[in-house]
Formats: structure tokens, C-alpha cells, sequence
């Protein structure tokens, strides 16, 4: 049988991570700290070579037809930069993820017990169009000790190199292995594939993207996976809510980014007070562009709203479009997002403390909110400095994934010479 060049080459990728990683896991955090430092000059210093990649890979889209919301996902800029830049720099500065005495105990026996934290390993990222994951899972994987093998999308690809030569360069400049952070240039289909079947040689993968590669990853994979699947956000108006609050967060939460996994997709009112206040939020939302759908409750109150059909529910639009529902109050809305929630993000908005506390502890989502914006759905707003996506599934991390959640640990056992019986 032929040997299957793109299965023979993520091997001998696999294998130079596997010999990078017993190097930079033994490695010291001022080290990992400084090329981490130092890829955020590297960055700056190509900072108008990335640009024209990137417009390179914009241009391509275009011709693609593809959406607005997949392009802006993909889009690079100065802003954007300047906050790749600066997550950088906050990672560099926190504190070491590795070596933590996460608990300590003594036996009767006398043995002394202790669990430390230790990096990962060596981790798989297969992700689409957003080229800043590139950096923002390959610093973390360098902050925790880990190598990364990172497969972006084709439509990111030549951002994506770049990004991923300056996180070499920077490990380069302190002497750790280029080769803990690699890129699977080859946009082959096949290479995703040799990644998921690649048994005993990644450690995880952790997929960032739309549901059908998620789908893919989670069908296919023979490696652990840490999920990350849609964004079907809910916001929850309650009838002791301050309006103008409430109008303010709705309008973040869905139209400051509609692309993100963060967006607001579905908007949930208390009956009591709908009357009152979709009228408002329907004026406020559609002065920004935002198409409105809803269900026949809210369509009574004003008939411009296209009617919601069920798979409006579980649909994540990426885009300006929003499905609003009347709910019997906070026992209505915890009911519909427990149905119909993707296990990602859901917020009230309420002044009822009591209410509030419900809610939070009633909605078995990655992350609750009080009063907040969906859009903080994200690990540099966690104050971890970036995040590698937000893990919706129950196994190792759930939430932001940044460097803390991408160690695994060791029980180490202090003894005086005891014996079992």
C-alpha cells in the first residue's frame, strides 16, 4: 500500500514536537516568559508584512463570496494587532501556570501527598479563519510548557504562517525549540485527518471553529478533544430590570461583534413587562441594521418582526440577526435556554438580587452573567491575558481555556521508608 504523504508528514511533525516538548517542559518559566515577551517586538517589527498577508487572505475571501461575518473573523488591522501586542505582553507577565501545589495532605501512615501541576503535553489546535488564534494558542502552549502543532484554515493561511515564524523566532532568541510551536502548512483535508488519528503522539486537540468542524473533530478523533461548539448566546430581560441598562447591553452584546462566539443570538423577555419594552429594544436594534425575529407573542406586540421558527432557537447566526421570545419570567427563561442552549454563555439582566442568584445557579452553561455582556465571553477579558476558545464540554477544562487550563498534574509521595502490609 502507498505510504500517504500527508499522514507521513504530520507524523514527522508529530515526532519533532514530541522531542521539542522534553526540552521545553523542563524549561524555566523566565524563559518561556522572555520568548513569549519577545514575540510581541518580533510581531511589531513585521507588523506591515502581516498586514499585507492578511490582505492577501481578505482578497482571496472576497473572491470566495464569502460572508462578512466569516471576513471580519478574518481581519487583521492595527487595532487588532496592537491587542495581539498587548495580550502577549500580559501573558508573559503572569504567574507560572507549572509546578503549583494544587493540594497537600498527610496519610495516617505518615506519607506526605502532594499534587503539582505539570504541562499538558503536546497539543493539536485545528482551527478556521481567525489567524490571532494562531498566537494566541501557541503563547499559551509556550507559557504552560507545551508544544502546539496548529492546522488554521486555508482562507488564514498566509496571516497565519507569519504569526506562527514569529512565535518560533521568539523562542529561537532564547535558545527552546523553534519546533514547540509548528504550523501544518498544508491545507490538505487529509492532514486534519492524520492529526485526529494521531494516537499517542498529540495529547489533545482542542478544535475552534463552526459546528461542522467541530463535528468532524469530535466523530474522527482517536486523541482526547476539548469541545468547543457553537455560540448560541441568551440574554434575559427580567421584569425588575433597569431599562435603559438592559438596552445598552443588548445592543453590546449583539452588534459590537456579531462574528464572535460571544454574540447574543437569542433575547429573552419577562411577559410582564414585554409590552413595555420591545417596542424600545426593537426601535434600538434596528437603528443599528439588526434583523429581527420572533416568536408570535413578540410579533403581536409589533408585527414588523419576522416570524422565529424553531430552528431559530438553536441556530448561531454570526451575523446582525437576533430572535427575541417571551418568557413566563425566570423560571420561563431558564427553562428555554436548558432546552435549547449550546452550553456556552447566558446573562440577566435584573436589579433582584434574589432573582439573579437563581438564574445563575439554575443555567448549567460554561459561563453565567449578571449584568453583563455576553461579549466578555472571552479569556483577555478573564484576565488571561488570551484563550485558546471557550470549552463548552464537562471534561478537564470548561469556560476560556488559557495556560492554567492547559496543564494536567502529578501526585508526588514523601515517605519514611513505610511498607504496605
Amino acid at each position: 500500500m502507498p505510504v500517504n504523504k500527508n499522514f507521513e508528514y504530520v507524523k514527522i511533525v508529530n515526532k519533532q514536537s514530541q522531542e521539542a516538548f522534553k526540552i521545553i517542559s523542563g524549561s524555566s518559566s523566565s524563559d518561556r516568559n522572555l520568548a513569549i515577551f519577545n514575540t510581541s517586538s518580533i510581531i511589531k517589527n513585521n507588523q506591515n508584512e502581516i498586514l499585507k498577508a492578511n490582505d492577501i487572505d481578505i482578497k482571496n475571501a472576497k473572491a470566495k463570496n464569502l460572508s462578512n461575518a466569516f471576513i471580519d473573523r478574518l481581519v487583521l488591522d492595527d487595532k487588532r494587532i496592537n491587542e495581539i501586542i498587548h495580550g502577549l505582553k500580559t501573558i508573559s507577565s503572569m504567574n507560572d501556570p507549572i509546578g503549583i501545589e494544587l493540594s497537600r495532605w498527610q496519610q495516617p501512615n505518615g506519607l506526605d501527598i502532594s499534587r503539582i501541576s505539570v504541562p499538558l503535553g503536546v497539543i493539536g489546535i485545528i482551527y478556521e479563519s481567525r489567524p490571532n488564534v494562531t498566537i494566541d494558542a501557541g503563547s499559551l502552549c509556550i507559557k504552560a510548557g507545551n508544544t502546539v502543532i496548529l492546522r488554521g484554515g486555508s482562507d488564514s493561511i498566509n496571516t497565519s504562517k507569519i504569526l506562527s515564524r514569529c512565535l518560533r523566532e521568539g523562542l529561537a532568541s532564547v535558545n527552546l525549540p523553534p519546533n514547540a510551536v509548528q504550523m501544518i502548512e498544508n491545507t490538505d483535508r487529509e492532514a486534519v485527518t492524520a492529526m485526529l488519528q494521531s494516537s499517542g503522539e498529540i495529547d489533545v486537540i482542542i478544535p475552534r471553529g463552526g459546528r461542522s468542524l467541530v463535528e468532524k473533530v469530535q466523530q474522527e478523533a482517536r486523541v482526547p478533544v476539548f469541545a468547543h461548539l457553537e455560540g448560541i448566546c441568551h440574554l434575559y430581560v427580567d421584569k425588575d430590570a433597569n431599562i435603559d441598562k438592559a438596552t445598552k447591553l443588548i445592543l453590546n452584546s449583539k452588534m459590537r461583534r456579531t462574528g464572535i462566539c460571544g454574540a447574543l443570538e437569542t433575547l429573552l423577555v419577562d411577559k410582564e413587562i414585554s409590552n413595555q419594552v420591545i417596542p424600545i429594544f426593537v426601535q434600538e436594534l434596528t437603528k443599528v441594521g439588526c434583523h429581527l425575529k420572533g416568536d408570535e407573542e413578540t410579533i403581536k406586540i409589533d408585527n414588523s418582526i419576522e416570524l422565529a421558527l424553531e430552528t431559530d432557537w438553536t441556530t448561531e447566526y454570526l451575523e446582525a440577526i437576533l430572535s427575541i421570545k417571551i418568557v413566563d419570567g425566570v423560571v420561563g427563561a431558564i427553562n428555554h435556554i436548558n432546552k435549547y442552549s449550546s452550553n456556552h454563555t447566558e446573562s440577566i439582566v435584573t436589579e433582584n438580587k434574589d432573582t439573579a442568584e437563581m438564574f445563575l445557579s439554575k443555567i448549567d452553561s460554561s459561563i453565567v452573567m449578571h449584568n453583563a455582556s455576553t461579549q466578555f465571553a472571552d479569556g483577555g477579558e478573564f484576565g488571561m491575558g488570551a484563550e485558546i476558545g471557550i470549552s463548552t464540554g464537562r471534561i478537564h477544562a470548561r469556560g476560556p481555556v488559557g495556560a492554567n487550563q492547559l496543564t494536567s498534574f502529578k501526585y508526588v509521595v514523601r515517605g519514611k521508608d513505610q511498607i504496605r502490609d
